[in-house]
């Protein structure tokens, strides 16, 4: 496959795998870098680091055009564009190697887009290197992580899409880690901890696999982890994390090991809340929102967010319920004004 120079910016148009500007369009000359998409994928060798890609979507028919990238991110969600008319978006999107979870394999070089949808049509796609992008730093577990194989999916796999350009998600978490194993691992925080600049936001997810760890050792390490960011000048948040599905007789998920209470009795999510309101750091209660939202379906209703039908899991999301989860967190960063209203997609 050809690989496109960052020196130059890329301009490319699909072929017939997806509905494209008319051939004519081009006097008769190859589409430009064409020979570098095939099957609606598109490839860019450019170095590790953070890219506005902007695309143009739409052709003669309707369309619906999606995109995702790198390990299963979900970058653009799906877009239409009326029959004859192009519609422009654009993203922001990080580059790094491994290009998933930390501790995974390194994945390909550069940057790689999948351009999916009901209907798919991408007229062009431009990529260049971004200009005062704030990242978005996502710390936790595989409930958060760039899931590397369907239908698993976590939240903080899902969260790209709904974020506009100046915005990037930075996903560093991790599938079986700890506060105890995240701190301790040098891919892990002190990879993350240095590369925190000024104005970023760091998102502390860490409880599903803290079921050895006691409560004092669990509050000391999540201000470990505040302080650290807030040297670095960064904002860190902490999360509290999703429900697992277990229901109570009575409906409801009022149990421990529905609401993370480890075999020692602690409280992760009253531990989380304490941290945060003692050190003044932004809290998003995902623990009570997922609880809402899960409780709301019922049993049945609830299976489909989580990999219950697949694997009889109640622990880890399906991209469907990864996907309402990531939109709560992206109704917390926004109410709680962490990052602006305008910088970020509704629906």
């Amino acid at each position: 496959m050809r690989r496109f120079s960052i020196a130059v910016v890329a301009a490319v148009t699909l072929g017939t795998a997806l509905s494209s500007v008319p051939a004519q369009a081009h006097q008769g000359r190859p589409a430009p870098g064409l020979a570098g998409c095939t099957a609606g994928t598109c490839h860019f060798d450019v170095p590790p680091g953070t890219y506005d890609v902007q695309v143009t979507l739409g052709g003669p028919a309707a369309s619906r055009t999606s995109v995702s990238g790198e390990t299963r991110r979900s970058l653009l969600p799906e877009t239409a564009a009326p029959a004859g008319e192009r519609v422009t978006r654009t993203f922001t999107v990080n580059v790094r190697t491994p290009e998933g979870e930390p501790t995974g394999p390194a994945g390909t070089p550069g940057l790689d887009l999948r351009i999916g949808g009901s209907a798919p049509a991408l007229a062009d796609i431009r990529v260049t290197p971004a200009r005062h992008a704030r990242q978005i730093f996502l710390v936790g577990d595989s409930t958060v992580c760039d899931q590397p194989g369907d239908p698993y999916s976590g939240w903080g796999q899902q969260l790209p899409q709904y974020l506009g350009k100046g915005l990037s998600v930075a996903n560093y978490a991790d599938s079986g880690e700890s506060t105890v194993s995240y701190l301790g691992n040098p891919l892990l925080w002190a990879t993350v901890r240095p590369l925190i600049r000024p104005g970023d936001l760091v998102l502390v997810q860490l409880a599903h696999n803290d079921k050895t760890t006691d409560g004092a050792t669990y509050r000391a390490n999540l201000e470990a982890l505040v302080a650290g960011v807030r040297e670095r000048g960064g904002q860190p948040v902490l999360v509290t994390p999703v429900v697992r599905r277990w229901f109570s007789p009575d409906g409801t998920l009022n149990n421990g090991t529905a609401l993370l209470v480890n075999g020692l009795g602690v409280d992760h999510p009253a531990v989380i809340r304490s941290v945060a309101a003692a050190r003044g750091v932004p809290l998003i209660d995902l623990t009570a929102k997922t609880k809402a939202l899960v409780e709301s379906l019922g049993v049945e209703g609830s299976k489909a967010l989580y990999l219950y039908n697949e694997a009889r899991d109640n622990t880890h999301t399906s991209v469907r319920g990864a996907t309402l989860y990531a939109g709560l967190v992206r109704d917390e960063l926004v109410t709680r004004h962490l990052v602006p209203k305008g910088k970020v997609r509704v629906g």
